[in-house]
């Protein structure tokens, strides 16, 4: 009977584009597709496989005997640095597809090795990040199974990727000339997008504010959406009462949409889930939750800029004196490349000013950090993780955005959810200090706590017995993933 038993099982091979905020979505996805029988294949780049091995420890992949790690080269020149590898590389590879290779014949492998092996399936589908559809979907159709590809962003930057075509035919994009940074032209009210309002150009995802037509990324971004209708599925990290309108438009425009977040409150349902991995490639300091346990509640203010932000010396001075001036506690996450081109160095007259105060860490378990009842704001880039991470912890936010999807999120934080208020991107000490008041005891803030403590309902209720998100996983699982093509 045992090898018939283990030859039924369904086999997805999960491959995140590889970054940090990618990576870590997708891992919780593929945790929720093994709870429900699937066995996983979770294909990271060599470099991230290294980091992996580097910040969680050297058998931290081992896996399970049905949930295994396996590494592809991404072509990138070999590099030892514990940093988020250059996106304008990344872009190139996977554009050039130079990942198709490599991709291609782990899949092979994994079939040989089911034909030989008892213990290994065959592949029966693929869950690919969306934004490397551009060679997944063509070996996905190689090998005859289903592809979903799941977008780790919200609908609203989804939407935003979407439209680089019009907006490039409609003459939008590329910028004419650098002038268009200054003269309010990113100021253009974009009053055609399905399912949006008030979206200005700058809102869009930042990529598309060159003024080179052959930009590897803006490029790579306006292909990443191109084939998402040649899937058997589009999977977003979102809930549907966040996001209504976009959703909608969204379904009208392919074939099948699966909203399933936030991915976290599912995993909170199965407290015993045997992989008891972290999803960092940082090493994670712990010591954090010790300081907070010493403070009032809802008086810390949390920050961190994500993996990916950088800024410059003077930004990290004047966030430095905005948080110290306005005398709450704060713990502040700087990773040692933060600063662009150097080391993140505080004046040594803040550092006395604000030691009773603050905490300063390289890295932190952002999950545990924001669920903590001290923690009462969070000054955040505004990544999508980070974005849906502080709703779920019912935590208000000042937003910062950098690049990316990080300005459609700040939009939709502040304008749409009511739960964020931006700081200019030419950071001010004065202007840091009074919203981090305002965050914290303003009465503005108190209306952005009510707020995302309504959100924070409605996305466990999404995420319950028959929430939407629920019903939307066992739909994808049962009605795509299941399919024998």
């Amino acid at each position: 009977m045992g090898s018939t038993e283990v030859a039924t099982k369904p086999h997805a091979v999960c491959i995140p584009v590889p970054a940090q905020s990618h990576i870590k979505a997708m891992l919780k996805f593929a945790k929720l597709l093994h709870h429900r029988g699937f066995h996983i294949t979770f294909v990271n780049t060599e470099f991230n496989h290294k980091r992996f091995l580097k910040s969680l420890g050297s058998n931290s992949l081992d896996g399970l005997p049905d949930f295994r790690f396996e590494a592809i080269p991404d072509s990138l020149p070999d590099s030892d640095e514990d940093a988020t590898q250059d996106v304008t590389l990344l872009c190139e590879s996977v554009r050039k597809q130079n990942l198709l290779a490599p991709f291609r014949a782990l899949l092979a492998k994994l079939n040989n090795d089911a034909i030989s092996t008892s213990n290994n399936p065959p592949v029966t589908c693929i869950v690919s990040d969306g934004f490397m559809s551009t060679f997944t979907i063509t070996a996905a159709e190689e090998i005859g199974a289903p592809i979903v590809l799941f977008y780790t962003i919200a609908a609203c930057s989804f939407m935003g990727c979407k439209q680089f075509r019009a907006v490039v035919e409609k003459g939008l994009a590329p910028l004419q000339d650098e002038s268009c940074f200054t003269n309010g032209y990113l100021d253009t009210v974009l009053d055609w997008i399905p399912g949006m309002r008030d979206i200005r150009l700058r809102d869009l995802p930042t990529f598309l504010q060159t003024t080179n037509p052959d930009d590897i990324v803006f490029n790579f971004f306006m292909e990443a959406t191109d084939r998402a209708h040649e899937a058997s599925a589009v999977v977003l990290h979102t809930f549907d009462a966040l996001e209504p309108d976009v959703l909608d438009a969204l379904s009208s425009m392919l074939p099948h949409v699966y909203t399933v977040g936030p991915l976290q409150l599912h995993l909170n349902q199965i407290p015993e889930h045997p992989l008891k991995m972290g999803y960092s490639l940082w090493k994670e300091e712990t010591e954090c939750l010790d300081w907070l346990n010493t403070k009032a509640p809802n008086s810390v203010v949390y920050v961190n800029f994500g993996s990916i932000a950088v800024m410059t010396p003077e930004q990290l001075v004047e966030f430095g004196w905005g948080l110290a001036n306005s005398r709450f506690p704060f713990f502040w996450v700087i990773r040692p490349d933060l600063v662009i081109g150097e080391s993140a160095i505080l004046p040594p007259e803040f550092v006395a000013e604000t030691k009773e105060r603050s905490l300063i860490a390289g890295w932190c378990p952002q999950e545990q950090v924001l669920n903590h009842p001290s923690v009462g704001g969070f000054l955040t880039h505004s990544g999508w993780n980070s974005t849906v991470e502080s709703l779920t912890a019912g935590v208000p936010m000042l937003c910062w955005p950098f690049f990316g999807d990080q300005q459609m999120d700040c939009r939709y934080t502040c304008n749409e959810w009511g739960i964020g208020m931006e700081i200019s991107n030419d950071v001010k000490r004065d202007e840091v200090e009074k919203l981090v008041k305002e965050l914290m005891e303003g009465e503005k803030g108190k209306k952005m706590k009510n707020k995302v403590m309504e959100w924070k309902k409605l996305a466990e209720e999404a995420t319950g017995p028959h929430g939407s998100s629920s019903t939307n996983l066992d739909n994808l699982v049962n009605q795509v993933l299941l399919i024998k093509s």
